[in-house]
């Protein structure tokens, strides 16, 4: 008996024991999971004051670029009553620590704002990019048109991106010609895409026809498109990129296209987001070449392609295409062989089926009354699982499947050893005999003959493009003023050494008494919303906290203002989400960088000083 109580005694403890830990380990988890949930961009927090998340909490934006209403909670940044005409976009104002966060991640893994991206939220208004030219009349079912499955493929991209990504899709193209969407998952392992991804994509986006693939170990952007293209069943494919915003009726062009030429690759005009602001701008109308590296690069139209107006409806030949973005008829994407299966993860394969289609008798058109907005990153957040060169490979491949002799251009441009090992392409060599293709010989002469062969003489262009420095074009400049910190005469100044008898690039700025018209208190401002000093070096955020003097590169982003051209205005940098701060009010104060909720404490609020204009003639801008 006393056996029993004791073996009963133990058994007790030890499952107490036991139960206390697994609670222990219960409660470590849970903390660790509610600290990640903010971190990915969701809302959790008992705190009724706390900043809610956009993914979950901020209203959609509806018109501009930028939400119509803002209130006390959503912005530390206040515009006086009655003067909306001077608000400035506030969607990457950086609030607070786990702003900063949100947004540091986000160029960390995606290599864009991520911060800017959450507060857009799942559907904006964009501008119509179209020429006038364009047919803007609805759509009418009598019109036929083939059905379309859409493609889209990711990666570990951005959640809230690849979210709107798909609404525009749904809110842009009418119902009765989208067959289906199909999402390929590349096997990504970011915890907000690995648990309730379609379950989230389905109560948000409310669409039945959403069909989500996730592939059980990476096979990379080549791959996952043929995966996806098996599945689908619309009469024609329409392969997009995960982190776009498609513009109005930019389907139908593209399914008349492929309608009237079952063997044209149907191609959007990309127009440019930017990945510091998310900024919608149009793009020019360009085509699709290449060089003997066989990377892609955009150049202008042929000579005679845009005589009168109606030849901006295109479309437009193009020898290469991008790749992200385009139509296809499914069973033509089929007989012309898909894409090369053993191409690995990225890079090379929008030549090698640019080559393909013209070489085996079909085309490839540039579609400019289609227009998708894209998100121009400056570098890929992603490699090969292996580390290993993806885009030498690819390219190696398709150099010894269809370029004949010409591979030897490629192979001494880009050093390769002939010994470099690309796999086997005895399947794309019968692939290529068995569609009769023609040879690359016959490619250059008749759909690419711009393109200089190396030792050839160069070929005359009676269009070919002057480059011209930054410093020597026209800009158009809406004001001068100085920038002056508030209740003070102290306005931000460059104090430097020269070079050649200008400000040397990369010199900081500091706090000066205020002189009138001094050339290193002077400051311009473009349409494009740079602001110069002297007509000569942009202001730029160079880094969280440092702001310099530079070269204006055009790519706005850090070099990108805002303001609200009045007195206590902050100064806000659109790329950074922070606004220019001044360490104290003293003559010798350095000036940098900080949040912009702290932008109504001393130093950080400024009197926009317009200067007038002399009446004499302009002097021309300087040179560097």
């Amino acid at each position: 008996m006393q056996i029993k109580r004791l073996l009963c005694k133990s058994c007790s403890l030890s499952s107490l024991l036991i139960a206390g830990v697994w609670m222990l380990a219960l409660f470590v988890y849970m903390h660790m999971l509610r600290s990640s949930i903010p971190a990915a961009g969701w809302r959790f927090s008992s705190d009724v004051n706390a900043t809610p998340r956009a993914e979950l909490s901020w209203p959609q934006v509806t018109s501009g670029c930028s939400p119509a209403s803002l209130n006390s909670t959503q912005s530390s940044l206040q515009v006086p009553a009655g003067k909306a005409e001077q608000e400035f976009d506030l969607l990457g104002v950086v609030r607070n620590k786990q702003d900063k966060y949100i947004r540091d991640i986000g160029y960390k893994h995606h290599a864009f704002n991520a911060l800017v991206s959450n507060n857009i939220g799942l559907f904006r208004d964009l501008p119509d990019t179209r020429h006038k030219v364009c047919e803007r009349e609805e759509t009418k079912e009598t019109e036929q048109l083939p059905q379309a499955s859409i493609i889209m493929c990711f990666y570990n991209e951005h959640k809230m991106t690849l979210m709107r990504s798909i609404k525009t899709v749904l809110e842009r193209t009418p119902e009765y010609l989208l067959k289906e969407i199909i999402l390929v998952d590349d096997n990504s392992d970011l915890p907000e895409l690995e648990f309730h991804l379609l379950a989230d994509l389905h109560a948000r986006l409310k669409y039945d026809n959403l069909r989500y693939v996730r592939n059980e170990q990476r096979e990379g952007l080549i791959r996952s498109r043929v995966i996806g293209s098996r599945d689908a069943s619309g009469d024609v494919l329409v392969f997009l990129d995960s982190h776009i915003e498609v513009n109005r009726q930019w389907l139908e062009p593209l399914l008349r296209l492929v309608k009237a030429e079952n063997a044209t690759l149907a191609v959007p005009v990309i127009d440019l987001i930017n990945a510091d602001t998310f900024e919608y701008t149009p793009s020019p109308l360009v085509r699709g070449g290449f060089n003997w590296g066989l990377h892609f690069r955009w150049e202008h139209l042929p000579d005679g392609t845009l005589k009168v107006p109606d030849d901006f409806k295109g479309p437009f030949r193009s020898p290469t295409m991008a790749g992200g973005l385009f139509a296809v008829n499914r069973l033509y994407f089929q007989h012309i062989g898909e894409y090369d299966m053993a191409m690995d993860i990225w890079g090379g394969e929008n030549i090698e089926i640019s080559f393909r289609v013209w070489q085996c008798g079909g085309a490839i058109k540039i579609v400019p009354c289609s227009r998708v907005g894209h998100i121009f990153r400056k570098r890929r957040p992603y490699t090969a699982p292996d580390g290993a060169n993806t885009m030498l490979k690819n390219s190696l491949r398709l150099a010894h499947v269809w370029m004949d002799k010409y591979k030897d251009y490629y192979l001494k441009h880009e050093k390769v050893s002939k010994d470099y090992d690309f796999g086997d392409i005895s399947e794309r060599l019968q692939l290529r005999e068995r569609l009769h293709c023609h040879d690359f010989d016959w490619y250059l002469k008749n759909v690419y003959p711009e393109l200089r062969v190396p030792g050839e003489e160069a070929k005359k262009s009676e269009s070919a493009p002057v480059f011209q420095p930054w410093h020597s074009r026209k800009r158009n400049y809406l004001d001068s003023f100085q920038l002056r910190l508030s209740g003070t005469q102290l306005c931000a100044s460059v104090v430097a050494p020269k070079v050649k008898g200008f400000w040397r690039k990369g010199s900081p700025l500091t706090l000066q008494l205020c002189r009138p018209r001094a050339p290193n208190q002077t400051w311009y401002e473009t349409e494009k919303s740079e602001i110069i000093l002297d007509k000569l070096l942009c202001l730029e955020a160079a880094s969280d906290a440092l702001v310099v003097i530079n070269k204006c590169h055009e790519m706005l982003g850090d070099q990108q203002w805002r303001h609200t051209r009045n007195s206590d205005s902050p100064v806000y940098n659109m790329a950074k989400g922070t606004c220019l701060r001044a360490s104290s009010a003293e003559v010798g104060a350095g000036i940098s960088l900080d949040l912009c909720s702290k932008a109504g404490g001393i130093g950080g609020a400024w009197d926009i000083v317009l200067i007038e204009a002399k009446k004499e003639k302009a002097k021309p801008d300087r040179q560097l």
